[in-house]
């Protein structure tokens, strides 16, 4: 049987952040806070142009992707070092809510490995969004990121 893709997935998630668009917003490009609810370690804050190195240390990965596009309380595109793009879009629903659309693209082999690939995408960025909750309306680390697959820690 020949497996095959006619079209590139686009993975989507989104959820409903209650803090202002610019708290949400600097959550994403500050590593002070990112670092709180994502990755544990990044070279700089998100600039347009700017290449940043992300790593999860206690997986021992890391990702450099470069800052293609960024619009204060608005949106941010970047590409990552394995060609994906990914573009986080920040909607204000008043002065209290942020929604927050995640999407990702560009998965590269053949059908499976872009299935499985957009698959964990989808995952991991729906945690992303859950710790970021978490975090900013509760204060609270839930460490997600890192209690996903602790038998993978380095």
């Amino acid at each position: 049987m020949n497996k095959s893709i006619n079209t590139n997935p686009l993975v989507s998630t989104e959820m409903l952040i209650r803090k202002p668009v610019n708290i949400v917003f600097e959550a994403f490009i500050e590593p002070d806070i990112t670092t709180k609810f994502w990755f544990t370690k990044s070279s700089g804050r998100l600039s347009e142009g700017k290449k940043v190195l992300w790593e999860w240390e206690m997986y021992g990965v890391s990702d450099e992707i470069l800052v293609k596009e960024l619009e204060t309380n608005k949106r941010i595109l970047i590409q990552s070092s394995n060609g994906t793009t990914v573009e986080w879009s920040f909607t204000s629903r008043n002065n209290n809510e942020t929604m927050v659309n995640i999407t990702n693209a560009g998965f590269t082999g053949n059908a499976d490995e872009v299935l499985n690939h957009a698959i964990d995408a989808m995952g991991g960025y729906t945690m992303v969004l859950c710790g970021l909750k978490a975090y900013l309306e509760h204060g609270i680390l839930l460490n997600l990121v890192a209690d996903k697959a602790p038998d993978f820690h380095v």
